[in-house]
């Protein structure tokens, strides 16, 4: 009976699970010497082991002993952290991969190693998938161009399900009407916080913050805080209409600090924090682009924010967890402050203490921790104040040994000991 060999592997898309740990998984039609075809799964650093293993069986025609006998296709290295661009960027190379090595001599292309590798195993036929409630979202790309047609990979489709909040009715012909428990899949999840989903057969732009996923209360894909701040310039003006926003005029440069998916983003003016609608920003460095994303603004709102919804009905016991502008305020001057001791510079943490500053107690710290600034019979020296944030003194020896471990205190103990023993 003739060996069965595999004749042809056509990249069908991939996959996102969320069991046992989040990862993606490659769809791939194998079509076999018997005419059969299988589909099965395959993660990219499995890809890439089996590429390294088929290497070290055939070291001439890898081109481990002369480069220029190599015919064994190379394939990049898989990165520490897997996201769904760099897998969806990848789809190309994996797909022109997969066609060389099905090229290559009968002797590399029909060996043992590779044919074990394209078999079905048990989980391509039965895939893991215990939550019920979130399902895997599902890329794919059309049969044409993984077979090669067209010389692009064309973008996903993606099926990621979410449940609408409250009832929300359309201001304009691109947005969609959705009604509370609604299920929606999203098609395109842009920053500035209008997402466009798909109901059933109608298709439109729908606010973030109607949407909540199904399994928790927080968006997984919310970014942490970044104190550091990427600096922005505004693009057109807005008025703040809660406390916790902040006004800003067109032109001005500011720090993000936080960006949500709801498109509302918090931004650090100075001192200064507050939330700001994320479609009036523009990158810095980029101010010749300023006048086209004006003129695209035309007409164009902020999506509500969460806080101004009413009659939301959330499915989790507990909501969102969000900072409050305090708290953001708060972190900012440490991290900031931080930065500056670390570095030697003042930088925006304010400037060094001066030696009258140093002198100055605990008690009289504590009772100026609001940072109210001190008169002083210069001007200058109070406008340096107003600027920098109050420093707290260097504790005492007997403070650190107090709050230190016991490991430490050990260790001072001998050190100290060890002179008078000496002597």
């Amino acid at each position: 009976m003739e060996q069965l060999y595999v004749r042809h592997v056509e990249l069908l898309g991939f996959e996102k699970r969320d069991f046992p740990s989040q990862h993606y998984v490659y769809m791939l039609m194998v079509k076999w010497s018997d005419l059969s075809e299988k589909l099965i799964y395959r993660t990219y650093p499995e890809i890439h082991t089996f590429h390294k293993s088929l290497k070290e069986m055939f070291p001439i025609e890898s081109g481990q002993i002369e480069k220029k006998d190599r015919i064994i296709p190379s394939l990049p290295a898989p990165r520490w952290v897997d996201t769904q661009k760099s897998t969806e960027t990848r789809q190309t190379t994996l797909n022109d991969y997969c066609q060389s090595l099905i090229n290559l001599p009968p002797h590399i292309s029909r060996c043992k190693h590779l044919t074990s590798f394209f078999k079905v195993r048990p989980e391509d036929e039965n895939p893991p998938a215990p939550n019920t409630v979130r399902r895997n979202e599902t890329f794919v790309v059309s049969r044409e161009l993984a077979r090669g047609v067209a010389s692009e990979i064309s973008s996903p489709i993606i099926l990621d399900t979410y449940r609408v909040i409250a009832d929300f009715a359309k201001t304009s012909k691109n947005e969609l009407n959705v009604h509370t428990d609604d299920l929606v899949e999203i098609v395109e999840k842009n920053q500035n916080g209008w997402w466009f989903c798909q109901c059933e057969s109608k298709r439109g732009w729908v606010p973030a913050s109607y949407l909540e996923p199904l399994d928790k209360p927080e968006e997984g894909e919310d970014a942490e805080p970044n104190y550091e701040g990427e600096m922005y310039i505004t693009i057109r003006a807005y008025m703040a209409e809660q406390e916790d926003e902040i006004s800003l005029e067109m032109g001005e440069t500011i720090d993000v600090i936080h960006k949500l998916l709801d498109g509302w983003w918090v931004v650090r003016k100075g001192e200064e924090t507050g939330y700001f609608p994320s479609m009036f920003l523009q990158k810095g460095g980029k101010r010749e682009k300023n006048d086209t994303e004006r003129k695209n603004l035309q007409g164009q709102k902020p999506p509500p924010r969460r806080s101004t919804i009413r009659n939301a009905k959330s499915i989790h016991s507990r909501s969102r967890q969000s900072l409050s502008q305090d708290a953001y305020r708060r972190n900012s001057r440490r991290y900031l402050q931080e930065k500056g001791r670390r570095t030697g510079t003042p930088g925006r943490a304010g400037p060094h203490r001066n030696s009258r500053n140093s002198a100055k107690s605990p008690l009289r710290e504590r009772k100026n921790e609001e940072n109210i600034p001190e008169m002083s019979g210069s001007s200058s020296e109070s406008e340096l104040k107003k600027d920098a944030p109050v420093i707290p003194p260097r504790p005492s020896p007997e403070l650190i040994l107090e709050r230190c471990t016991d490991n430490t205190r050990k260790k001072v103990s001998i050190h100290k000991s060890r002179p008078s023993s000496d002597s």
